[in-house]
């Protein structure tokens, strides 16, 4: 029995999604989107796949009034739940999460690493190869390196990027985490737009263009922080909650069954609903 009120009403509102099985002989990956309420920290519900189909008829479903309240639309760099949120949310601020930007920066700088080690050594990091052995202190935040530590980091990338492209694309990945440091939400636009512009010259590395690109297309869902102040982190709670339930019933192959455990622990039920439970 589902209780209509359990929802009450949502003012912040985000997806994500999650590994729900692997099915078949040669273990087709199915993935479950989860609805959550950001600010209560609370799953509405689980939908199958990961594209924006089933989150679109979720949210029709929910009626035009129930849409109208929610006021921040929280995501990662998801271009369907994007999409969701343009057609169904319209009157909704998207609010980019800024662990997700920082990790692509991350996630770019490490490519870069990785290409470098192999046009300039031919192999794959080993051991006493310079790049992999800084490879931890380039993901970490400037800030939290000592002097000694960036010594170190400094020495090893004039050993092992002759060409400079690893050291932009660490200043890179710091730019953009300096984006973070900004209070006030359009200076926050502006410094985005003319970083976006600087990263994009054809001077720069491939990782650090592509970086560049997909900053742009994103840039008001980024700067959007600035005054929601909202991330996608409950949002990653509840996915853990989920993924300690698919530990805890070693994997699911029923996605019926899959929803309501994950329902049941992350959803806050009504208990009282059941016939067996007393309430107090």
């Amino acid at each position: 029995m589902e209780h209509k009120d359990r929802f009450g009403t949502v003012e912040a509102l985000g997806l994500d999604e999650v590994l729900f099985a692997r099915i078949g002989l040669w273990h087709r990956q199915e993935f479950s989107t989860q609805i959550v309420d950001v600010n209560a920290g609370q799953l509405l519900d689980v939908v199958p796949g990961r594209s924006g189909d089933k989150p679109k008829e979720w949210l029709e479903a929910k009626g035009k009034e129930w849409r109208d309240n929610v006021s921040w639309a929280t995501l990662d760099l998801s271009v369907p739940y994007r999409a969701v949120f343009d057609e169904k949310l319209p009157g909704a601020t998207q609010v980019a999460d800024p662990f997700h930007v920082v990790k692509l920066a991350n996630t770019k700088l490490d490519e870069c690493r990785r290409r470098v080690q192999n046009e300039t050594m031919g192999h794959r990091g080993h051991k006493s190869d310079p790049l992999y052995r800084c490879r931890r202190l380039l993901t970490k935040a400037d800030e939290r390196i000592d002097e000694k530590g960036k010594e170190k980091l400094l020495g090893l990338l004039r050993a092992g990027d002759p060409r400079g492209d690893v050291t932009t694309t660490w200043h890179a990945k710091e730019a953009v985490r300096e984006l973070y440091t900004h209070t006030d939400a359009e200076l926050a636009l502006e410094w985005l737009e003319r970083l976006c512009d600087d990263m994009v010259d054809t001077d720069n590395p491939i990782e650090v263009r592509s970086l560049g690109r997909t900053l742009k297309r994103w840039r008001h869902q980024i700067v959007a922080w600035h005054t929601a102040h909202v991330t996608n982190g409950p949002t990653e709670a509840v996915n853990n909650l989920i993924k300690r339930v698919k530990r805890a019933a070693f994997g699911f192959t029923s996605f019926r069954n899959y929803r309501i455990r994950s329902l049941l622990y992350a959803g806050k039920p009504d208990w009282a609903l059941l016939a067996t439970i007393k309430p107090r």
